[in-house]
């Protein structure tokens, strides 16, 4: 109750690449900011907490207006600050009558953007329940919705059933920089939110569409597109290409058990996470090693077909 606390949070802003920048906090997600002739666009402003912080944070690279909010899903460290945040959208008295309401609003207001299942969570009764102001007012339901903004074609992506059933991530074509909200993180095993329909066969799914569309600097193997983590640091394609194969070990591990039905007990006995135990794992906090393992075995004691 009552949030994080940010007083002692600093923004610490990094170019990645093209007119694409990474606002890190250490406290929550973090938040990414595309800047250009047209205005702002963000993807995951972060706690509502922070948002003076962001704002700030914002204004030093660009005066323009905020006129696209993208929320990769649902939860607060990522969208909690959408209201605030679309306060600061385009309005009809802008000079420009062309860039004021760009993003389709006839209002003027800021455009927030997201796949339907986030409209559906936050307008409902429930953990997830936002003030209307918070609510996405552009949303989709196919796998794609696309946006032409200061010159860059931008995609966002939904991943059915990954990190939640209303994960999306979204890709900077012309920048080539895609941020995966937490569908990828450098801090922990992936996050999956079975309340919310996460699967882990979701989450990989997710993470070979993020190979799919990243291309290393073939020079080197390094570098290229240049991905957003939902938390820790800038990564390119091979650091999502360590992520997928360990959690791919980790579901054949665990599946491999499950077929010869070891209760959950056994399964954590056993630890299936092993090898990766001292970088991504944890005893305490809300997303421990016991609970990603215990996760992943009821995703896959479900029965065929059966997953969110």
């Amino acid at each position: 109750a009552g949030g994080p606390n940010v007083d002692n949070a600093e923004i610490k802003v990094r170019k990645v690449q093209g007119s694409v920048y990474l606002l890190a906090s250490g406290v929550g997600g973090n938040t990414t900011v595309q800047i250009g002739d047209t205005g702002v666009l963000v993807v995951d402003p972060g706690y509502g907490q922070l948002h003076d912080k962001v704002l700030a944070a914002i204004r030093t690279l660009s005066p323009k207006a905020i006129h696209y909010i993208l929320n990769t899903h649902v939860h607060d460290d990522h969208a909690g600050g959408n209201e605030r945040l679309a306060q600061v959208g385009p309005q009809r008295k802008d000079a420009n009558p062309l860039t004021a309401g760009v993003g389709g609003n006839t209002g003027g207001a800021t455009t927030i953007v997201a796949h339907e299942n986030v409209y559906h969570r936050m307008s409902a009764d429930g953990p997830d329940n936002k003030p209307g102001a918070a609510w996405p007012n552009d949303t989709f339901f196919t796998d794609l919705r696309e946006i032409y903004f200061n010159d860059d074609g931008i995609q966002v992506c939904h991943i059915p059933s990954a990190h939640n059933h209303g994960h999306s991530i979204v890709y900077f074509r012309r920048s080539d920089v895609i941020a995966t909200g937490d569908l990828f993180t450098t801090t922990m095993y992936p996050y999956i939110d079975i309340a919310r329909g996460g699967h882990v066969n979701g989450v990989i799914a997710g993470l070979n569409k993020i190979l799919d569309l990243a291309l290393p600097n073939l020079t080197v193997q390094e570098g290229g597109t240049m991905i957003i983590p939902g938390h820790g640091r800038i990564c390119d394609e091979q650091d999502v290409i360590e992520y997928r194969d360990m959690l791919t070990i980790v579901r054949d591990r665990i599946q491999a058990m499950v077929d010869k039905k070891m209760t959950l007990d056994q399964v954590k006995a056993a630890r299936p996470t092993l090898d990766w135990d001292a970088r991504y794992g944890s005893d305490t906090g809300f997303w421990t090693t016991a609970a990603f393992v215990e996760t992943i075995y009821r995703n896959l004691s479900q029965p065929a077909n059966a997953s969110p």
